[in-house]
């Protein structure tokens, strides 16, 4: 099993390098029908003082974000249509009103389009209730902390939320409709680090991913439904400590169209050292009350290991824990 992840990881750094070189991140991963929630919903934290419409007020998202009258906590409200998305450098919420879609955004540096880039200054922002289409919905660009991102719908992206050196994050309430893997890639949600500092206090809850991967390019690693993932290649530092974070009430139902060539697993967490011998950086987090029932391969682990030093039960399918108490997964797993 071992040279099995050895192979994975070496092609998912093909992918995860293009990605990640100008995020915060990772390479393992490449480089990184909706639910129609009324906006009703408040965000936690919601702090919004004045409202601006895209297009009414400012023709595009980034002119909004850019404009010194658009002030931390406001909202910009992305109205019905197709929309380009942003490079984020402050504290806005970015809501959709029904029918609001992200269909292109900045260029990465590997050609694939992005929907938000969140920037320096940006932490704590919130995005919410938006449907995206591009190939990297959501990219932590600037190990960025305490974002929002919650009831949106991302159709067939190469990574959805990709959430590099970041702590504090809440993603809940998501629908992640079929993925797609190019050499590398095929992510749903991922929580990582390649920078040698601490990502904790992350939560992924509640949210639905499900379809096909539809594998492009070469093989030899798996496509994830929710990954997190500490990136030692190239003599990157990795991660100091991978720890509290909380991935709960999630259901993954992926197959891929080529398993021969690129499988999916529902959940992994992967030091790319792959090493059991050395002491673990990825430890202390909780993964509980998940259904990976309708993915074949359910959870992997790199190095196997890691099962001895993060909580991993009480998930529905071949579950590799053994039904520890609720109170081990701590709050915020019942938004």
């Amino acid at each position: 099993m071992f040279r099995k992840q050895e192979v994975r990881v070496w092609v998912r750094v093909l992918v995860v390098l293009a990605l990640g070189a100008t995020a915060s991140g990772c390479m393992g991963p490449l480089l990184p029908a909706g639910d129609s929630t009324s906006l009703s919903v408040q965000p936690r934290g919601a702090t919004s003082q004045t409202t601006w419409r895209v297009p009414t007020d400012y023709a595009t998202i980034q002119l909004a974000v850019d404009s010194p009258d658009v002030a931390a906590g406001d909202r910009v409200l992305v109205e019905a249509g197709a929309h380009a998305g942003a490079l984020i450098q402050k504290p806005v919420q970015i809501w959709g009103e029904d029918g609001a879609v992200i269909a292109s955004g900045p260029v990465h540096s590997s050609g694939l389009i992005q929907g938000f880039r969140l920037l320096a200054g940006s932490d704590g922002a919130v995005i919410a209730h938006l449907t995206f289409t591009v190939d990297l919905a959501i990219m932590n660009g600037a190990a960025v902390d305490g974002i929002e991102v919650s009831h949106c719908n991302f159709l067939n992206p190469i990574q959805g939320v990709s959430n590099w050196g970041g702590c504090g994050w809440v993603i809940d309430h998501n629908s992640i409709e079929n993925l797609r893997c190019r050499n590398g890639g095929g992510i749903g949600v991922l929580i990582g680090d390649r920078s040698g500092g601490a990502v904790t206090d992350n939560i992924v809850s509640h949210n639905a991913i499900r379809g096909i991967l539809s594998v492009q390019g070469g093989g030899g690693y798996n496509g994830s439904g929710i990954v997190l993932y500490a990136d030692f290649r190239y003599g990157w530092p990795g991660t100091a400590d991978m720890s509290r974070n909380r991935v709960l009430h999630n259901a993954v139902d992926l197959v891929s169209d080529k398993p021969e060539v690129v499988d999916v697993v529902a959940f992994e967490l992967t030091d790319s050292r792959g090493n059991p011998e050395l002491t673990p950086v990825i430890f202390g987090n909780a993964v509980g009350f998940n259904d990976f029932r309708g993915t074949a391969l359910q959870i992997d682990l790199t190095p196997e290991a890691l099962i001895e030093c993060n909580e991993l039960s009480r998930n529905l399918g071949a579950n590799r824990g053994h039904g520890s108490h609720p109170a081990v997964f701590g709050p915020g797993g019942n938004r």
